[in-house]
């Protein structure tokens, strides 16, 4: 059973499902997930790819992208930390907005973390895809601007954290400007008298 999210935006969206491997297909039925999809409204195309985020992965990608119009993609495979750029890029070079592009994470979320309940995993990998499909529908093209950035900044409390904050970004060739109410810097460390485990004195 489906909902009826609406199709006023995102009415061809491609699923494209990623075995990773083993990562994801020893654990999730990556077909059931990709013919799950298919009944989701808005989805005009899904498929399983052994590997996504190689380049006959991302060729396929384009090549859908083209063929079948898509407006929004949805790419089910790892973590957004490691791969969303790659897809942006790739729907990029297909011409459709790299802002256009959604991730379901059914790698961390669902395969390493469900190695013994197979079933369960898959049904949450279809969960993972159908919010982020109903996710894409509403996502809005962007256009990247470049602003000129003044390498200052204002660090807000002369604690420890403060402090450390304060030199590391000095090290990294930026001016700081750190900011303390009291006439002291340390924070509560300065009204220390000693620091577990040398018993030093912090100030």
């Amino acid at each position: 059973m489906t909902q009826d999210f609406g199709l006023k935006h995102g009415e061809r969206v491609g699923v494209f499902v990623c075995e990773c491997g083993m990562n994801i297909s020893d654990t999730v039925d990556v077909k059931a997930v990709a013919e799950y999809s298919l009944g989701i409204p808005g989805v005009v195309h899904s498929s399983v790819n052994k590997y996504t985020c190689a380049e006959p992965g991302q060729q396929e990608i384009r090549d859908i992208i083209r063929e079948k119009k898509l407006d929004r993609i949805v790419v089910a495979a790892c973590t957004p930390r490691m791969h969303e750029p790659t897809f942006k890029a790739c729907a990029k070079e297909a011409g459709l907005n790299p802002y256009l592009v959604e991730m379901a994470n059914i790698r961390e979320h669902c395969s390493w973390v469900h190695t013994d309940e197979k079933e369960a995993a898959t049904d949450k990998a279809n969960d993972l895809v159908r919010m982020a499909v109903a996710r894409a529908r509403y996502l809005k093209a962007q256009d990247e601007t470049e602003s000129k950035v003044i390498k200052k900044t204002l660090v807000i409390g002369g604690g420890v954290a403060g402090i450390q904050a304060s030199l590391d970004l000095a090290d990294a060739g930026i001016e700081v400007v750190l900011v303390e109410k009291s006439s002291t810097i340390g924070g509560m460390m300065a009204q220390l008298g000693k620091t577990f485990p040398t018993m030093d004195c912090p100030t």
